[in-house]
């Protein structure tokens, strides 16, 4: 075969191929964003059923939560620095946040080199927001000593 016989160029073959090329990077770019944005869903999740268990007032449940150990009950002395008294001081009814009608998971932040997830809580609305630390490995929670910003649409493609 020479130059002269070379086959001839197949137009539709080529558009099928290039939109294939385009199509997978897209996916691609689509997935990574995916894995990106949900990267602190386990956390963000455990924040959740924690304020589902504090609005319906369930606060052994909720404390269960907090430590990520239901069975709380069976050894309480592990829990001696943060006793359910005192939790149930800071989220039961006379505490900051009152008796929590509605909240909503805003936004998480995973600090380089850390060991844990920030996240921010909207709760009864109020334009204060609770900041919440827990754990990547247990996620046991905690409070958070630093606050994030949320809130716009940059931060939601990049958060």
């Amino acid at each position: 075969m020479t130059l002269m016989d070379a086959p001839q160029l197949d137009v539709a073959r080529e558009r099928r191929r290039r939109i294939r090329i385009i199509v997978a990077i897209l996916l691609g770019l689509i997935a990574l964003w995916l894995v990106y944005h949900y990267r602190n869903y386990p956390q963000r999740h455990a924040v959740d059923q924690f304020f589902a268990a504090v609005q319906k007032q369930d606060y052994e449940a909720a404390y269960g939560v907090w430590f990520h150990d239901p069975e709380w009950k069976q050894h309480k002395d592990q829990y001696s620095k943060y006793p359910f008294n005192d939790f149930y001081r800071d989220w039961g009814p006379g505490g900051e946040w009152g008796l929590v009608k509605s909240y909503s998971v805003d936004c998480s932040l995973s600090p380089a080199d850390s060991s844990g997830v920030i996240i921010q809580v909207t709760v009864n609305n109020r334009a204060e927001h609770a900041y919440l630390w827990v754990g990547k490995s247990d996620r046991t929670m905690s409070f958070s000593p630093n606050e994030i910003q949320c809130g716009n649409w940059v931060g939601f493609l990049t958060e």
